[in-house]
């Protein structure tokens, strides 16, 4: 046990016993007053004749005192009192957490079995189904993408039909299952190309070529160097006309969406840093049926967009 342990068990049994002791003193006196007269006085006088009297406990409330001393005695023989020191109740915080988790559990299950193994498109047009879903999405997922689901720098909008993975039923619930950038989940890092470009001329020419595969005004010299650079270091994960490829997670650059802002900084900055969000896999978070209804909600998001 620790110090603290120690500090808690000793100030406990001080105070029990003080409290006893002076129950014990309190009677005592008690006694002795029940043979001397009670007019005695504390010797107090307000207003020249309204005297303070000096009367002992009544025997009822000091019995009370007892009762609430041996009730804290039995209390802390039953629970546990001490780091390390469990009660002759077997009752733990723990114990009653996971006890309490077993039937909130089962509760969800009920309510979610009529979903399990259903296919994502299919939950997606049950009304029921998406309000759940979009319950699941607001408790595991609103945190980072937002609570209308639109997102924000560096976490994807989740509303449109644009997908750096697989936006299928299916892939959209691989993602949510596996997550990201973790052990066991998709991949999608950017390593840092500013070394393998060479200069920084060269890296604020591909930055400005980016920008005019999206249709961006940019200065037409810059973009013609850049695009020499983009063929020959991004093409390899962003393919050769600049749409991306969902598999390795890589983003299409031609489109208007940009999860990390799409000003010259800021895309200059991802190539001389790399770029590798994370998110976390929600399988062992939430359970598989969880996860398909939030898949579900977030398909039914995209779906609406076309």
């Amino acid at each position: 046990m620790t110090f603290w342990s120690y500090y808690v068990i000793a100030l406990t049994a001080i105070s029990l016993i003080g409290a006893t002791w002076l129950l014990w003193v309190t009677s005592k006196k008690r006694h002795a007053n029940d043979t001397q007269s009670s007019t005695e006085t504390t010797g107090h006088i307000w207003d020249g004749d309204l005297s303070e009297y000096n009367k002992p406990l009544p025997r009822w409330w000091i019995n009370l005192f007892y009762l609430t001393i041996v009730f804290a005695i039995g209390y802390l023989i039953w629970y546990p009192s001490a780091d390390k020191v469990g009660g002759k109740g077997q009752w733990s915080s723990k114990g009653q957490h996971d006890a309490d988790k077993a039937k909130a559990d089962a509760k969800l299950q009920e309510l979610y079995a009529r979903f399990d193994g259903k296919g994502i498109d299919v939950i997606a047009q049950d009304a029921a189904a998406l309000t759940t879903g979009k319950q699941i999405y607001a408790n595991n997922c609103a945190v980072c993408h937002g609570s209308d689901a639109g997102g924000a720098k560096g976490f994807p909008n989740l509303r449109d039909a644009i997908w750096k993975f697989d936006g299928s039923p299916e892939g959209i619930l691989t993602t949510i299952k596996g997550g990201v950038n973790v052990e066991g989940g998709r991949a999608a890092v950017m390593p840092a190309m500013a070394a393998v470009l060479g200069s920084e001329q060269a890296v604020t020419e591909s930055a400005v070529y980016v920008q005019s595969l999206s249709g961006m005004k940019v200065d037409e010299t810059l973009a013609a160097a850049g695009s020499k650079s983009f063929t020959t270091v991004c093409a390899a994960c962003h393919g050769p006309d600049g749409k991306g490829n969902p598999a390795l997670g890589a983003p299409n650059l031609t489109d208007n969406d940009w999860m990390y802002g799409n000003t010259l900084e800021d895309i200059k900055y991802g190539i001389n840093n790399g770029r590798a969000g994370q998110m976390p896999a929600h399988l062992p978070l939430i359970g598989e049926t969880q996860a398909r209804l939030a898949a579900a909600y977030i398909y039914s998001l995209s779906q609406a967009k076309k």
